[in-house]
């Protein structure tokens, strides 16, 4: 990039890029990797970009399912009111974690190129492995439910932290095996724990392993430099399951998994929703074309209509 073109990109910045980010260390590792990925692109030095950590109300509340709470807003609700007293230029997100229906003052400008959608175990080497009654933790009802489909005798227990907390507790006793994103993992340098769970088993969150960065939709410029660090396919795909996720008005409490893949100008689209205790499921999958926005929410109303009186109700049908 010629120094012209890097002075034209910086206009309208007379300081560093500011970054907003949880302070946990998957979130800082995740903004650190957007900050990279902007200096990279744009040929900024180390400088011209600063992180701007913050404790999410999410991360303070500790002994309680966040759905019980205020669900994904608690993951949120600090930074969105960093970007839009002006106190950052942007806020960076693992989009599993963020709301389907955000403020209109605020736009997803980016998603950086998706990685490992699987989870993994720590504990055993697979569901089946694991001992009669295991204690197994996890605050998503997602995996919950799609553990319970398969082993009905687990025990399944809140574990809530970061992942190194959640590590520590498996290692102390208090669990016998848990869950996390084979994504966050590998951005902490820890890849080679657990066992990958086959996503024929388990299919993932809608969004998982997807990092989205936000920014206001009236600050043009900064779109703008998020915009070239966007991965195409990975914003589809991800589009694809939270317009899904939006038709069936799911909120934390809900378990649902949805996964798109793109090929060419073709989004293929899995997708199950779920009874809590893992009794009833209802699957299915669409193929459409990138430009047809209505397939997810047609996949979703399918699913519904499949669905017994009592699973429709956990989406509120």
């Amino acid at each position: 990039m010629s120094e012209h073109a890097k002075k034209e990109i910086l206009a309208g910045l007379d300081r560093p890029l500011r970054i907003g980010t949880r302070q946990s260390p998957l979130a800082m590792a995740q903004a650190e990797m957007t900050a990279n990925a902007l200096r990279s692109t744009h040929g900024w030095r180390s400088d011209q970009v600063e992180l701007v950590p913050m404790i999410a109300t999410g991360d303070r509340i500790q002994d309680r399912a966040l759905a019980d709470v205020g669900g994904k807003a608690l993951w949120t609700k600090e930074l969105d009111h960093a970007l839009g007293n002006g106190e950052i230029d942007c806020a960076v997100h693992s989009m599993k974690d963020v709301e389907t229906i955000r403020p209109e003052e605020f736009i997803l400008a980016a998603m950086l190129e998706r990685a490992d959608i699987h989870d993994r175990l720590v504990g055993a080497d697979s569901i089946d492995a694991l001992a009669e009654c295991a204690i197994v933790g996890t605050a998503s009802p997602r995996r919950k439910a799609q553990l319970l489909r398969q082993r009905p005798d687990l025990d399944i227990r809140l574990i809530r932290g970061n992942v190194q907390s959640r590590l520590q507790k498996i290692d102390k006793g208090e669990y016998d095996a848990t869950l996390l994103a084979a994504a966050g993992l590998k951005r902490l340098d820890m890849d080679d724990l657990g066992h990958e769970i086959s996503d024929e088993i388990m299919l993932p969150a809608p969004a998982q392993g997807a990092i989205g960065i936000e920014a206001r939709s009236s600050d043009p410029h900064v779109r703008k430099l998020m915009h070239a660090i966007s991965s195409t396919n990975t914003f589809r795909a991800v589009i694809a399951e939270r317009m899904f996720l939006k038709q069936l008005t799911a909120d934390c409490h809900s378990p649902v998994a949805a996964l798109a893949t793109i090929d060419g100008s073709t989004i293929h689209l899995r997708a199950e929703i779920l009874l809590p205790d893992g009794s009833e499921h209802v699957e299915g999958s669409s193929t459409f074309d990138t430009g047809d926005v209505s397939a997810p929410a047609i996949l979703a109303d399918k699913l519904l209509g499949q669905a017994s009186a009592e699973l429709k109700a956990i989406f509120g049908r």
